[in-house]
């Protein structure tokens, strides 16, 4: 297995990973730093529930990244958005760099 290279891990983002619905409204973990290649381009991505929809923001990450769709992230120039969708992209052994797409609004 390969990971992406640290050289290209050239951004930071500030994921709060969604956990799921409470009493009080929607739950997150506590904020992690995490490195990664960030694109900030349009384009359509398909969302969790197979909806199409827009993404201004992707981000290339290591495969131990969590950031499950409803995550809320922290670009590195202060906005904030939300996570429409995480990708594994793992060649199984192949010499490609396994990496974990991060799709946001």
């Amino acid at each position: 297995m390969s990971a992406i290279p640290g050289w290209l891990l050239r951004h930071s983002i500030t994921v709060e990973a969604y956990e799921g619905s409470g009493a009080y409204g929607d739950v997150y973990a506590a904020a992690v730093t995490v490195r990664c290649f960030l694109d900030q381009q349009t384009r359509m991505v398909r969302s969790a529930d197979g909806a199409d929809t827009t993404s201004s923001s992707t981000a290339y990450c290591l495969l131990a990244t969590v950031a499950p769709p409803g995550s809320r992230v922290t670009l590195p120039d202060g906005r904030q958005t939300t996570v429409i969708n995480a990708l594994r992209r793992d060649g199984g052994g192949l010499a490609t760099p396994d990496h974990l797409e991060v799709q946001m609004e």
